[in-house]
């Protein structure tokens, strides 16, 4: 990669992110070039010549926050053994993120499906497909456990996996508007419990 090249990946780089960042703070509508222009310094002809019309910056942001996400959540984890220590694990990590970065800036996953749940359109499809891809990872990661003998063979992973999001997504709301020290503690104790649920039953749904 020659020096201007990377000069304008660096470019874009830097304008997703402030596009990120303002995603968060006022959500996926907030977005424009000009907003994000005023951020990096940049002309809004230089924020579209290098990240594209105001839709395809909106996508760039979702797909960058599910690469930090990925990054932080899924990817470390996968150094874990198959089974019941990569699905902690993942929980774990998940939780720590919520408290570390989701608490400060909001989550894109959850604020922008409550955003566009009734907005039809490639941005919500996008979203819908990030959120997908990640609940069938993590059901992967469940089925995974259970082939492995670490949770009953009758464990429904969909059960599961839906508990676990909305478990998470009680953290958030705890952490980010109730501020309440005591979510993550009390996150965990409720993880550790929902998985001593499991091992000691065997539900008749099959997979």
């Amino acid at each position: 990669m020659d020096a201007k090249t990377q000069k304008a990946e660096l470019t874009r780089a830097a304008i997703v992110g402030a596009a990120l960042d303002l995603a968060a703070a006022e959500g996926l509508e907030s977005i424009t070039l000009q907003a994000v222009a005023d951020r990096v310094g940049l002309s809004k002809s230089g924020v579209f010549s290098r990240a594209g019309s105001r839709e395809a910056l909106q996508k760039a942001v979702i797909e960058e926050f599910g690469r930090r996400f990925l990054a932080d959540v899924f990817v470390p984890a996968m150094q874990q053994p198959k089974g019941l220590p990569r699905l902690n694990d993942i929980v774990r990590r998940w939780i720590a993120r919520t408290r570390d970065v989701e608490a400060f800036t909001g989550c894109i996953y959850t604020a922008g499906a409550f955003e566009l749940d009734d907005r039809e359109g490639e941005l919500r499809d996008l979203l819908h497909s990030e959120i997908t891809r990640w609940r069938a990872a993590l059901r992967r990661t469940v089925v995974q456990a259970i082939d492995a003998g670490h949770l009953p063979a009758g464990t429904p992973p969909d059960q599961l996996v839906g508990e676990i999001y909305s478990m998470i997504m009680g953290l958030l709301h705890d952490v980010r508007f109730l501020r309440d020290p005591q979510a993550v503690p009390r996150t965990e104790a409720s993880w550790a419990r929902l998985l001593k649920s499991y091992a000691n039953d065997t539900p008749a749904p099959a997979r």
